[in-house]
């Protein structure tokens, strides 16, 4: 048994797809199925069921990626330590995000400051995914609009946004810079698919208006959603920093309900943080700090 087969055995219980693992590790399907054969034949007994196309973690494969996890986080753990070692010379932060308006101004100000440290950035489809990172001790941080509502896990408000409704230019409601949502209730809406967190944002809004939105097209894509509206399909709910300049649409304003969302950063207490890590999050809380003073001046 050596490290990568833990790997390897790790990202197949995530994937549950042979094939589709050996993707995502850079391996042959080949490889990748003989190397957990062996991993089974050295612990003797299978780990996984076989089911078609796909794999899945069978009770033996349960209990031994629990132990995995924990070893493969200690053994991060442990390379972080020596990354702190050397200092704010080297190291790498991990984080999940969703989008977040001036995000890429706090990476480029860091990596000014610190030029070899890196960054492992990803972005969960949702809220579950995000947590799971998090709560498995595969990232240090993630930015989320819903805090982490576990024992032992700190969430700190950085930003608040407004949420908007867009519409075409010839809509009747683009005339006006602000309007109840309840008038909204019988239009057609586009929204982002369930699985987005932003989906049950816009779902809790047009309750609290008293009505359930008409949702009559989705999509994964802000862009998508943008063209559509543009098109005269419908109206969108979205964040007002999505929002992109167009001659085909404008920007209405809700003033009831109140229609804003707060994206937090969100850490696991007990996790080790590497001086990156802690100076990164030191860091972002401060840039966002000045930047909503600034906003509450103008």
């Amino acid at each position: 048994m050596d490290l990568l087969q833990l790997k390897y055995f790790q990202k197949v219980a995530e994937i549950r797809h042979m094939t589709k693992a050996s993707q995502e590790l850079h391996i042959t399907q080949p490889a990748l199925s003989q190397t957990i054969a062996k991993l089974e034949k050295d612990i003797g007994v299978p780990l996984f069921n076989r089911e078609g196309r796909q794999i899945r973690l069978n009770q033996y494969g349960e209990a031994f990626l629990k132990k995995v996890n924990i070893a493969l986080n200690a053994l991060e753990e442990g390379r972080r330590e020596v990354d702190d070692l050397a200092g704010l010379q080297q190291g790498r932060v991990s984080l999940d995000t969703t989008f977040i308006p001036h995000f890429p101004n706090v990476i480029n100000q860091f990596t000014e400051k610190y030029p070899d440290i890196n960054f492992d950035i990803s972005h969960a489809s949702s809220q579950e995914e995000k947590e799971n990172l998090l709560v498995n001790g595969e990232i240090d941080f993630c930015i989320t609009c819903h805090p982490i509502d576990y024992k032992g896990y700190h969430n700190v408000p950085i930003q608040r946004e407004d949420i908007v409704l867009v519409v075409p230019k010839t809509h009747r409601f683009a005339s006006m810079t602000t309007l109840e949502l309840s008038e909204a209730a019988k239009e057609p809406f586009i929204s982002f698919k369930k699985k987005q967190p932003f989906r049950e944002t816009v779902e809790n809004l047009c309750l609290k208006a008293g009505f359930k939105p008409n949702i009559i097209c989705e999509t994964d894509d802000y862009q998508i959603i943008n063209n559509l509206v543009a098109s005269k399909l419908g109206i969108s709910i979205v964040p007002k920093s999505l929002v992109e300049k167009s001659k085909l649409t404008t920007v209405v304003h809700i003033k009831n309900p109140i229609s804003e969302r707060i994206y937090y950063l969100s850490w696991k207490d007990d996790r080790y943080l590497s001086l990156a890590a802690q100076q990164f999050r030191e860091l972002l809380i401060e840039h966002y700090t000045q930047l909503n003073v600034s906003n509450v001046e103008d």
